[in-house]
């Protein structure tokens, strides 16, 4: 018996209501979650305003509207024009991409045709010469009758631009390398002639406007048929066959 007297009493044997923590402690503990959440909410209030500020600018900007016109010239419409770059008022030079493209354009509408658009493509090509160049050149057209016999011998014709250089003594100036394949039906009979050409090409510049956006015009052009290694090279070059 005296044994169970001197036994130490053990935690577990305490009354249960003295097992309880305090309460100040269990309402410290809601106030410490209650703070980080407030805080976290203070937080998150900024970043929201930020968020729906932002939608609302965003949702309040007018659409942009790019028009092109028919010489494949886009502008936006809306934009003030004072903003426009001085490299784009009428009186710039026009930049080496604009010249090259004039020349791309100009060789892609003279050299490719069918009977169907030949008088168009040949009218806008006149249109890029100057008057005294279109002058000669229409008058060729007349003399030889070019659109009579293309129509009466359904020839058709397909142009492959192969290298394009500017002149080194004149930047105005383009040599060009390239290969016509014209088809023609006659009497049933269809024959393919493969030439390949050098073609000379020389620009000049006046002020720009709407009629002519580039402020470029064809002053100068002749064409001739090559032989021999060059012809031969611009062929390969070209991914055709040069058998003649």
């Amino acid at each position: 018996m005296w044994l169970k007297k001197n036994k130490a009493p053990k935690e577990t044997d305490a009354p249960e209501k003295l097992r309880y923590s305090r309460y100040y402690e269990h309402d410290g503990i809601l106030r410490a979650y209650a703070n980080r959440a407030m805080m976290l909410a203070f937080l998150c209030v900024p970043t929201t305003m930020l968020a729906l500020a932002f939608a609302v600018y965003i949702r309040l900007q007018p659409p942009t509207v790019i028009r092109v016109d028919a010489n494949g010239q886009a502008t936006i419409l809306g934009v003030n024009k004072a903003a426009i770059s001085v490299t784009q008022g009428p009186g710039s030079e026009p930049t080496e991409f604009e010249k090259r493209a004039f020349v791309h354009l100009f060789l892609e509408r003279y050299l490719n045709f069918s009977p169907s658009n030949v008088s168009r493509n040949w009218a806008d090509s006149l249109n890029m010469m100057t008057a005294n160049l279109r002058r000669t050149a229409y008058a060729g057209m007349e003399k030889d009758d070019f659109i009579g016999k293309i129509e009466d011998d359904q020839t058709t014709s397909e142009f492959q631009l192969r290298t394009l250089e500017a002149a080194k003594e004149d930047p105005l100036s383009y040599t060009a390398f390239g290969v016509k394949e014209v088809h023609h039906i006659h009497d049933h009979n269809e024959a393919i002639d493969k030439v390949v050409s050098e073609f000379h090409v020389r620009l000049l510049v006046e002020k720009r406007s709407e009629q002519n956006p580039s402020g470029l015009l064809l002053g100068e052009y002749w064409e001739r048929a090559i032989e021999g290694e060059k012809r031969d090279w611009v062929l390969q070059q070209a991914g055709l066959n040069s058998a003649r």
